[in-house]
């Protein structure tokens, strides 16, 4: 009989004692997979908006941080102004390469065009713009005309539709985003002309006109110049300009960089003490198993087997064990995790991206090392303890 079938064997014979440690191992991979996908998702989303934000700094009006980065982050609709006076004093700061205006908007409540019930809009100037115009660039070359847009992953055009209605104007959908996981997935993106004719035509359209006051922007989005220190060009803004905050690119969303943190040091204490009761829990069932299988053993050490054979059989039925209830408990803590991602993040009040396929894999082969390797601390001491046992003595007990 070869260790393979006698291990096989021994999981067949005593059901309760396998389904034990199989749910152990089972919840210790689910959890490990279940946290390091929300927290990795969380990291990968923040990078993905960032990436697609374009600027090493973000100029908003004082104390308007939050409302700008939970608009960003989340995609909740808000509406900020400053002067269009800033511009130009940016523009001066040392170090500075080019700045951008951007106007922030919102849809009428109830949008029909997006998978929420209120739509951020972005209103961005070709002329200047430096962090849309890339993406145009390669999948729209002629760019945006009046009346056309783009919009994140969540926008789509209504079924039985051909257009976007938005304050009661049409507007052509040209592309959409690639999916960030932030609220940049549910932001509709236009030039300024396009946002001046809907201000316009909403005077008759729509229930609510959408007013953009004159000479205001929301936001300035900053391109540092190279070889330039973005922390330096951020203190040099403070000191110079009033009435506005700069935001560096790394140090945007803070409070939620902490929050993740937190909740990073929760899960990681909650797998860590789950972790060492399965080791002890599992080990105190090889234990028993140990001490009934004795005789067992004593036979088979009579018959001819060697010590190391009796080790090697305990060790194959723990990874047996080890490897099924990982790859159970991984490919479903991962389906559920990808069908509830949408309700995580907004009842985590967070952004999330599911990993991509190649990370995903690697995770999945970190869950299953990591049930291997609990298996190996529970079991080995037991295990070694009856291949080393004296097969007379143990016949005689």
């Amino acid at each position: 009989m070869s260790t393979l079938e006698l291990a096989i064997r021994n999981i067949a014979g005593n059901a309760s004692r396998s389904l034990t440690i199989f749910f152990c191992v089972l919840g210790i991979a689910s959890f490990f997979v279940c946290t390091t996908l929300v927290t990795q998702g969380a990291q990968n989303s923040l990078n993905k908006g960032l990436e697609r934000l374009g600027a090493d700094i973000l100029v908003v009006p004082d104390g308007a941080e939050q409302k700008v980065e939970s608009a960003l982050l989340m995609g909740k609709p808000t509406t900020v102004w400053m002067s269009t006076d800033y511009l130009a004093k940016v523009a001066k700061i040392p170090g500075v390469a080019a700045v951008s205006p951007q106007i922030y908007l919102k849809s009428l409540y109830g949008a029909a065009c997006c998978a929420v019930s209120e739509m951020f809009v972005v209103v961005y100037d070709p002329a200047t713009d430096f962090s849309i115009s890339p993406w145009l660039d390669k999948n729209v070359p002629k760019g945006l005309k009046t009346g056309e847009v783009i919009g994140g992953s969540y926008i789509f055009v209504p079924p039985g539709e051909n257009d976007i209605k938005l304050y009661g104007a049409p507007l052509i959908l040209r592309g959409n985003l690639e999916s960030t996981g932030t609220g940049i997935d549910q932001t509709l993106f236009m030039s300024v002309d396009t946002a001046l004719a809907i201000a316009k035509s909403s005077l008759t359209t729509a229930e609510s006109p959408l007013e953009i006051p004159k000479n205001e922007i929301s936001s300035i989005m900053v391109k540092v110049a190279p070889g330039a220190d973005a922390h330096k060009v951020s203190l040099r803004m403070l000191m110079d300009i009033s009435g506005v905050t700069p935001i560096e690119s790394p140090n945007l969303f803070g409070k939620f960089r902490e929050q993740m943190l937190g909740l990073m040091w929760g899960f990681v204490t909650l797998l860590g003490f789950g972790w060492i009761l399965s080791i002890i829990l599992i080990g105190l069932v090889f234990s028993m198993a140990a001490n009934e299988r004795r005789r067992e053993m004593a036979v088979l050490r009579a018959l001819g087997s060697t010590r190391f054979f009796v080790l090697k059989a305990f060790l194959t039925e723990a990874g047996l064990l080890a490897i099924g209830a990982s790859l159970i408990g991984i490919t479903f803590s991962s389906v559920l995790v990808y069908l509830l991602k949408d309700y995580l993040a907004g009842s985590l009040r967070m952004p999330f991206l599911f990993p991509s396929f190649s990370s995903f894999l690697l995770l999945a082969a970190a869950g299953i090392a990591l049930s291997i390797f609990t298996m190996a601390l529970a079991t080995f001491m037991p295990a070694l303890k009856i291949s080393r046992q004296e097969p007379a003595l143990a016949m005689r007990e």
